[in-house]
């Protein structure tokens, strides 16, 4: 593999600069945090709107890395590793890529569509890995640059491959076409998703077939407004529910909880079950069985495998465990390709200094059983995992190639021996194939809490993270704030992520919220913006940097810097520049240099003022009059102290509206959780929280009889009424009752009737299909919290914020 490394590389379009091309590559790499970074690494700097990697080879070099694919050599890298220079990195990074495809010769299945291509993949992997060494696109690894990082992990063992492509808009295929090359094309659903990229649904399928453009045959979905856009030359294997013409027709009728499908293909005629009754459940595994059609199983194997087909969970997911413990669960799948991106999640989400990891057999790796151990080995040491628990027959064979590990031959032997195991205060990642059912581990390991839960999108944090990055100037350092519990969502674990990216601070409103965070193994700087003078202690103790803004509260810290013989301990000086809130003001100025000049109990690391209006245009002449006077009594302090410190007065809306005043940093706010109060801003972020819930009963009343506390709803006529487990306790105001508010269940709006109760609230589902246990949503994509806000006349952060820490959270990626 690492001479196939090598030969692609030297094919980039690209000048070489360094030393003699080493030939002992084994891995790409485009992560600068990733700790599987080393000397047999290739680095890809890669260059987005919202960062540049080139900023990190200085640390990457001093971490073992020596090899680069760069735009530039940044000045203080030159002659320190080697680097291959070309105009575009991502570019470069796809066309390494394809040059790594065409070395190897076997079936590339590619899928793409608007939904269900990773369930095709992930269903197809299953039924075709008893008799193909599988290769496959690790999670939903579909875009420019997750599909060269799939492709590229091809080795000589494999013999299948099945790669996703996702494109958002036009021109994009094209590029991921000469990636995969794939021999075999399956079109999946094509439903409304990325709309906005294209002039019309027309020109996403015109789009989207550019990925079978050389493949040997195209399996889809008959229907005329595709059939009108095939490239006639491209062999077409279709399949219909209503089209006779059609290489497959299929008939359906659900049986119980499962589905039949009457297969017509030429002579052969079968059935088979499937456990789904959804439309999208039983289209995606329609595709599933043209594959193996076209693969000529017969009717007894596709049987089989298709009536064993399972509900894929496609997202990492951080949860609460046992015992001070935090859980990753990852309990289906365990294949060398995502253990290395959980690892890398593990990383970036370990609550606890501790790193725990269950794993099961690996499978499909497409290396010798001893040189898989041996690279599992090596990532494991590198990503310095102080336990392993193995779970499997071969696993357990290879026990002696970890460090402190422990293996049983099947989940069952760990489950018997789970009393006599000790978990406390770890991070555990839980890792298995899904035949070894570690759903059962998680089930023991996790803390049990009621099913109402606030699921937290981390990629969506990340990339509203990035969307406020893109509008700083350079060299302009980022605050996040994570008070109040990470505005409701969770403080340690967004923390966590954000420590992950590099932010520059992290702000907390009172010290216990900062202690909490430094005893979750948090190292970045952390300002308490709210200190009260009895906490001083305490914020020394742990580190925590306060936010002074009174000379009472500047005398009572400098007494016990002194008793404590403190030198240079860092501070932050708060200005009241028009918010009235907290801050020193114009007149306590001279004061307060008076009291700071030659002290070196303390060092001013930044002066900061908070804005009043800077969501409010209208009041731009008073957002203006701040700002101005920020500039003022900052420049006088830093003027007669002569002191140098970084000075802030941008929060989320300010970073948007006031760009000429970024200062040396911005605070980020609720931004950072995908509000804004700008319209069209808005349309930019992803939303980051969902809370949802389920069903506990569902019941009929007739006309006259009444829901809830005081009889607040009758009934008119026949209704069908759900209660859901989440009440007022749970942070849903009761306002949102009584026919104003409503909870979405299978994207249909059901009614709040009634009073909401404390832990408990009704909706009208008359009309809906629905079932006791079904899950529904409270607030995230619709309604959003700002639409919640807006109807209860109010603010989203105090929607977020006032989400009970009862109700479970649920972190995934």
């Amino acid at each position: 593999m690492s001479q196939k490394i090598l030969n692609s590389l030297q094919r980039i379009i690209a000048k070489y600069i360094g030393s003699p091309e080493r030939t002992n590559l084994d891995s790409v790499s485009i992560d600068s945090r990733s700790l599987q970074n080393g000397p047999q690494t290739v680095f890809f700097a890669l260059v987005g709107v919202h960062s540049d990697a080139h900023l990190y080879i200085k640390d990457l070099i001093a971490n073992g890395v020596q090899n680069f694919v760069v735009t530039h050599i940044p000045d203080d890298c030159k002659e320190k590793a080697n680097f291959y220079v070309v105009e575009n990195t991502l570019t470069a990074l796809q066309q390494f890529a394809s040059n790594y495809r065409s070395l190897f010769e076997f079936p590339i299945i590619g899928l793409t569509g608007s939904n269900g291509k990773t369930i095709v993949k992930e269903w197809l992997n299953f039924l075709l890995s008893p008799d193909y060494n599988v290769i496959r696109s690790p999670k939903s690894y579909n875009s420019q640059i997750g599909v060269p990082l799939s492709v590229i992990a091809i080795n000589e063992k494999h013999n299948l491959g099945i790669f996703e492509a996702g494109i958002s808009t036009r021109s994009e295929m094209d590029k991921l076409e000469q990636i995969i090359k794939p021999t075999i094309g399956i079109l999946t659903n094509i439903g409304t998703a990325h709309d906005e990229g294209f002039a019309s649904t027309e020109e996403k399928i015109i789009e989207k077939l550019k990925l079978f453009e050389h493949a040997e045959v195209l399996i889809y979905h008959k229907n005329k407004s595709i059939d009108a856009l095939i490239n006639p030359e491209i062999n077409s294997f279709s399949w219909s529910f209503n089209d006779k013409s059609a290489s497959v027709f299929v008939s359906k009728k659900s049986v119980l909880d499962k589905t039949v499908l009457n297969i017509e293909f030429g002579k052969n005629h079968f059935e088979i079950k499937i456990p789904f009754q959804d439309e999208a459940s039983v289209e995606n595994a329609i595709s599933c069985l043209m594959v193996l059609l076209y693969f000529e199983y017969d009717a007894a194997t596709i049987q089989n495998r298709m009536e064993l087909l399972y509900p894929v969970e496609m997202r990492l997911k951080v949860k609460n465990g046992i015992n001070n413990c935090s859980i990753i669960d990852d309990s289906y799948s365990s294949d060398f390709q995502s253990l290395k991106i959980a690892l890398d999640f593990l990383e970036s989400q370990k609550q606890y200094k501790k790193k725990t990891v269950i794993l099961s057999d690996i499978f499909q790796s497409g290396l010798a059983t001893e040189a898989l151990y041996a690279k599992v080995s090596e990532l494991i040491i590198s990503n310095k995992i102080d336990r392993v628990i193995g779970i499997g027959e071969t696993i357990s064979v290879f026990e002696n190639e970890f460090d402190n590990c422990v293996t049983f031959k099947n989940t069952a032997a760990f489950v018997a021996d789970f009393e006599n195991m000790d978990f406390g205060n770890e991070t555990i990642l839980i890792k298995g194939a899904r035949s070894f059912q570690f759903e059962e581990i998680v089930y023991l390991l996790e803390e049990k809490t009621h099913e109402t839960v606030l699921e937290i999108n981390l990629n969506a944090i990340s990339y509203n993270l990035n969307f406020f990055k893109s509008k700083l100037k350079p060299k302009v350092k980022i605050m996040v704030m994570v008070k109040a519990f990470g505005y409701g969502n969770g403080g340690l674990e967004i923390a966590k992520l954000l420590e992950y990216h590099k932010v520059d601070y992290l702000g907390v409103a009172f010290a216990d919220e900062g202690i909490s965070l430094k005893n979750g193994g948090i190292q970045v700087p952390i300002m308490v913006l709210n200190p009260e003078n009895t906490s001083f202690s305490a914020i020394i103790q742990h580190q925590l940097e306060p936010e002074i803004y009174c000379l009472k509260g500047l005398y009572a810290f400098l007494k016990i810097a002194k008793q404590k013989n403190l030198e240079y301990f860092p501070i932050h000086i708060k200005l009241d520049t028009g918010m009235h809130r907290l801050g020193f003001e114009e007149n306590t100025i001279d004061e307060l240099i008076a009291a700071l000049k030659g002290n070196t109990t303390i060092q001013i690391k930044s002066i900061l003022s908070h804005m009043a209006t800077s969501d409010d245009l209208e009041h731009m002449d008073f957002a203006h009059a701040q700002i101005a006077l920020f500039e003022k009594l900052s420049s006088k302090l830093m003027s007669e102290l002569q002191i140098n410190p970084l000075r802030h007065i941008l929060n989320t809306s300010g970073i948007s509206n006031f760009p000429d005043s970024q200062y040396d940093m911005v605070r980020l706010g609720i931004g950072l959780y995908g509000v804004s109060n700008d319209a069209e801003e808005q349309k930019q972020l992803e939303n980051v929280g969902s809370l949802k819930s389920v069903i506990s009963q569902i019941r009929a009343i007739g006309p006259g009889e009444s829901v809830g506390y005081g009889r607040r709803f009758v009934a008119e006529k026949p209704t069908k009424i759900a209660t859901i487990p989440i009440g007022y306790a749970d942070g849903i105001s009761r306002g949102w009752g009584n026919g104003l508010g409503f909870v979405m269940i299978k994207g249909t709006k059901a009614y709040i009737v009634g009073s909401i109760c404390m832990d408990m609230l009704m909706v009208d589902v008359t009309g809906i299909e629905c079932k006791e246990g079904d899950s529904i949503l409270i607030f995230g994509e619709n309604p959003t919290v700002s639409f919640i806000a807006e109807k209860l006349n109010t603010i989203p952060y105090e929607i977020l914020t006032s989400v009970s820490q009862r109700v479970k959270r649920v972190f995934y990626r």
